[in-house]
């Protein structure tokens, strides 16, 4: 009996312990202030609790007015910065995606400085903002690792510049003519008309197809005959086609090489002739279809034919 009141005395000393060692060092800085706060106000009269609040609320409105007039003015200000910013490029003919890549970056920038301005005039402590940012900036940038990867791959491309805007260029199964690169992604828009945003990290670690970066482009084709056509007049044939396209360069004209036609194969069906000639990059379609209209106009009219693919079988 006398053991089991030595143990709640015992029990009861230890709560009052407890209790009192909560009560001096358990209390957060936000509890001190609450209990403050609670304090302040039990002991004001209805005067000077209305007069309180009513300062503090002119002082809050006072505070909130100068938030808006730096928000407002300071995205005017971003707005003038990045006009300017695209004044200067233009006027010094700065490559279209590097100019619209760095008044993206410059618009995000100072965005984020002018939020940060607009806080610290709310009266919130921006130091201990600054520190969530950056604790919080960790695990968004783990979350966000593709976006930071694509921010990285834009600015890549245009340090390496391996196209520039206006360029037709190939790759990751599609293509199209570049029109612009942005701090994440490039645009382009394909013959067909359609727009394909592509991740600049994975543009710029993938193969890319440049087709209007270099000025000449050689253009190939291969024409298959029948067998039993006199090479020489084919050759000759091909040959004055070629010539008689003013598109068609040559050494003289600055080409790497002279325009091109040899035999090149004995198919199974047919005696196939290659043609390679040089033309300057915005010529190469346009040199391509005309120049095959005219193959399978002028052959058959010299009585070179077109042969079609057929099997031989000998019956026993």
């Amino acid at each position: 009996m006398n053991d089991s009141i030595m143990i709640n005395v015992a029990d009861s000393i230890r709560q009052v312990r407890l209790e009192q060692l909560r009560d001096t060092v358990g209390k957060t800085e936000i509890e001190k202030g609450l209990m403050k706060a609670i304090e302040d106000i039990s002991t004001m009269s209805t005067e000077e609790l209305l007069a309180s609040m009513l300062d503090k609320l002119l002082i809050f409105g006072l505070k909130l007015l100068a938030a808006l007039l730096i928000y407002f003015v300071g995205i005017w200000i971003i707005r003038r910065i990045r006009k300017m910013l695209g004044t200067v490029f233009q006027r010094r003919q700065t490559d279209t995606a590097i100019a619209s890549f760095v008044q993206s970056f410059a618009s995000v920038a100072l965005t984020i400085i002018l939020i940060i301005l607009v806080i610290g005039t709310l009266g919130i402590e921006t130091t201990s903002l600054a520190a969530l940012l950056a604790a919080g900036g960790v695990a968004i940038g783990m979350a966000l690792s593709g976006t930071v990867q694509n921010f990285a791959g834009g600015i890549m491309l245009l340090i390496f510049k391996p196209f520039k805007a206006g360029d037709f260029i190939e790759s990751q199964g599609v293509s199209g003519v570049v029109d612009e690169v942005n701090i994440t992604a490039t645009k382009i828009h394909t013959p067909d008309n359609k727009i394909i945003i592509l991740p600049n990290g994975a543009l710029s670690n993938a193969i890319i197809n440049n087709y209007s970066q270099m000025q000449y482009r050689r253009v190939e084709w291969i024409v298959g005959l029948d067998y039993g056509c006199d090479s020489r007049k084919v050759k000759t044939i091909l040959r004055d086609l070629l010539m008689e396209d003013d598109r068609i360069l040559t050494i003289v004209q600055g080409a790497p090489a002279d325009p091109l036609i040899e035999l090149s194969a004995l198919a199974d069906s047919s005696v196939q002739f290659v043609m390679r000639a040089w033309v300057k990059s915005e010529n190469y379609w346009p040199v391509t279809y005309a120049i095959n209209e005219a193959i399978y106009e002028e052959l058959p009219a010299h009585g070179v034919n077109f042969p079609f693919q057929q099997m031989d079988i000998h019956i026993k």
